[in-house]
């Protein structure tokens, strides 16, 4: 069985456990909560372990984590005391970062094994939603410090086996990551930008799909919905690894006045 190959938004910070009781969130964070918590019971089977590239690690080469993700990294800023103690105890997968780096190798890309680092909350926040309880292991990979589109595209395609493997490849970040503007004023311009990318993302023909996406700068506020492009390039690792399978926008929604969009590939 083939799995798909996921990007999805990680939402803000700790958005989806801000209430230390462990009562709902902030209303505008449940839809995005319900796609997340949906995503391991939509795949045609259950991962044998997830590979997730977040927007909060860069390297200068590829570089995959091969422990256990603990202590996680806690590296958000300003939010309640409780979500500083917040837990996601799931087993590493080094055997799988491990795969994952003689892939890479092998398609010509120098990688590197971290090993003490911890996960980031781009890793544990939205799979403390998708994975509650914890029972699939995870390997996490660098992004390339470069933040060259078609050189992670190409990472991607490299990967590609691990989809018939029992891997998850995921890809952890946000389609509109501009912290400095919030509100309804923005949502216009984040709409058009929204439906620019989704449009280039789902183009029917692979090839023109990974050229559209890897000149994501010409698209309409390109810039202004990513200042930094950080957030938007685990996009480009799970388009490659999805090949010429068809590509879809599976969750769009508004927060803090932004479009927000998830996408699968296969």
């Amino acid at each position: 069985m083939t799995l798909p190959t996921l990007f999805i938004p990680h939402g803000g910070g700790p958005c989806f456990f801000m209430d230390p009781a462990g009562g709902p969130p902030d209303p505008m964070w449940r839809g995005m909560q319900a796609y997340l918590a949906g995503l391991i019971p939509s795949l045609p089977e259950r991962p044998r372990a997830i590979l997730l590239v977040s927007g909060h690690w860069e390297t200068r080469d590829v570089a995959v984590y091969v422990g256990n993700g603990q202590p996680l990294l806690y590296d958000y800023h300003g939010f309640p005391p409780h979500t500083y103690h917040l837990q996601w105890p799931a087993p590493g997968a080094p055997d799988v970062a491990r795969r994952a780096a003689g892939l890479l190798e092998a398609a010509g890309f120098a990688t590197s094994e971290e090993g003490t680092r911890g996960w980031d909350h781009g890793v544990f926040i939205p799979m403390m939603v998708a994975v509650p309880n914890a029972d699939i292991p995870l390997a996490q990979m660098a992004l390339r410090h470069d933040l060259d589109p078609r050189a992670h595209i190409a990472i991607g395609r490299a990967l590609a086996p691990l989809r018939d493997e029992g891997v998850l490849i995921v890809g952890s970040g946000m389609s509109f990551h501009n912290l400095g503007a919030r509100g309804p004023q923005v949502t216009p311009i984040a709409d058009q930008w929204d439906a620019a990318l989704t449009a280039a993302v789902t183009d029917p023909d692979p090839a023109k799909r990974a050229d559209r996406v890897a000149r994501w700068g010409e698209l309409p506020y390109a810039k202004f919905a990513h200042p930094r492009e950080e957030h938007l390039l685990p996009l480009m690792v799970a388009l490659g690894a999805g090949g010429d399978d068809a590509a879809v926008c599976d969750y769009r929604d508004h927060v803090l006045g932004w479009a927000v969009s998830g996408y699968r590939f296969g």
